[in-house]
């Protein structure tokens, strides 16, 4: 199996950005750390970070046929990117939505998902681990 690691904007700054909120970890950390643990279950892991819409959509349609998988932290795009839920849903590749924090008991703006419904799962405040379990919600997912 191969599954895709993806991170939307703002997340290339993981480490230093509001350390208070995102941690320390660094966004090489969690390719690193993410790509072993699916690597230790058979499951070749690519990563891609964008801060640009346009990008992420593409290597999603892109994911067809390619990719088993893909665990995605899609930043900011969670709260009003009809795009990238449009481009979640038309293509058969299951998404995992993560996000470090929990959005839920976040600011309001950032309390709803306008991308989980086109997701096979959504796990929220784990902090990086958040991206292993998006990687157990595959394989569950895939049977």
């Amino acid at each position: 199996m191969k599954f895709l690691l993806m991170n939307g904007p703002n997340l290339n700054l993981l480490g230093q950005r509001e350390p208070e909120v995102y941690g320390t970890t660094t966004l090489a950390d969690i390719e690193t750390s993410t790509t072993a643990y699916a690597g230790l279950h058979g499951i070749e892991m690519d990563c891609f970070q964008s801060n640009h819409e346009g990008e992420l959509i593409d290597k999603i349609h892109a994911s067809q046929g390619v990719y088993d998988g893909i665990v995605y932290n899609p930043g900011a795009h969670t709260h009003y990117s009809y795009a990238l839920h449009d481009a979640i849903s038309s293509v058969t590749t299951p998404v995992v939505e993560v996000h470090i924090s929990d959005i839920s008991k976040r600011e309001e703006f950032r309390r709803h998902s306008v991308l989980a419904d086109a997701c096979v799962g959504q796990i929220k405040g784990l902090g990086p681990d958040g991206y292993l379990r998006g990687v157990d919600m595959l394989i569950e997912h895939l049977g």
